[in-house]
């Protein structure tokens, strides 16, 4: 028996290769019914396929899609037991060049539409169930030229504890998880493979190395499970102890990469 035999779980926000496919990936060898979504049919078609789970269109930013991804799920397995939302977009931009329409776009994207997403959450648990948020550690610790991101990610961690006090009664246990970079999705676009890079973050790493999406699958399965039965309400630091030390700085950076000079 797995460990979240016949558990059913609703994973948002994947693509191939990236974090919510390995949460996906790994509720499934666990016993899982999973159902993914996503915005882009052909990428979640493809995700789909390769760990064989049924799939529905669902952009975050809509809320009609949002009810009818969660009214399908309840439809195809009779419940929900696990909620997990995995979307981001990880704007980089400094903080007096962001626009008005980035701002919005990243506030639907990364905080209206997951809170609408719990909202549907909520109300599917009649029977209580574990919510999942993927977060960040730049939530807790700073980066720079990454203020939307940071502040919506920090925002939904708070509304994970709204949700956690607020709906315990029924079962409902709502936790966040904060990853570092992880050097095997499309978000890091490869950087942490790159050596000079690599090297920054270990030193500000005491564990000496970038995550992967298995290090962050594995706390969602732990999430997700009844091993964890009695926590709801905690933002989850799985990157490696980074939150003692700091990101590196954007003038460190571009020094790695071969162009702007580090100042520190």
């Amino acid at each position: 028996m797995g460990r979240i035999q016949d558990k059913v779980a609703v994973v948002l926000g994947v693509t191939p290769g990236n974090m919510g496919q390995a949460i996906a990936r790994r509720f499934v060898a666990e016993g899982a019914k999973v159902m993914i979504a996503g915005r882009r049919q052909e990428a979640l078609e493809e995700a789909a396929n390769e760990i064989g789970v049924a799939w529905a269109v669902c952009d975050i930013t809509r809320q009609d899609d949002i009810e009818q991804l969660i009214q399908t799920a309840l439809d195809r397995f009779g419940r929900i037991d696990v909620g997990v939302n995995a979307t981001g977009w990880g704007l980089l931009k400094p903080f007096t060049a962001t626009t008005r329409e980035e701002l919005e776009q990243m506030a639907a994207i990364q905080f209206i539409g997951p809170f609408q997403f719990l909202q549907a959450m909520v109300k599917a648990m009649v029977h209580g169930g574990s919510i999942i948020e993927i977060s960040s550690v730049t939530a807790t610790i700073m980066m720079d030229n990454h203020a939307a991101y940071m502040g919506t990610k920090a925002g939904m961690d708070h509304v994970i504890r709204c949700v956690a006090h607020e709906f315990g009664a029924q079962g409902i246990r709502a936790n966040s998880i904060s990853p570092g970079g992880t050097a095997d999705t499309p978000m890091s676009h490869g950087g942490l493979n790159f050596e000079p890079i690599a090297n920054l973050y270990k030193r500000e790493i005491p564990l000496q190395r970038p995550g992967i999406a298995e290090d962050i699958a594995n706390a969602a399965l732990w999430l997700a499970s009844d091993e964890s039965s009695f926590v709801t309400g905690q933002n989850l630091q799985v990157n490696g102890g980074q939150t003692l030390r700091r990101n590196p700085s954007i003038q460190e950076i571009y020094a790695a990469m071969g162009g702007v000079p580090a100042t520190v």
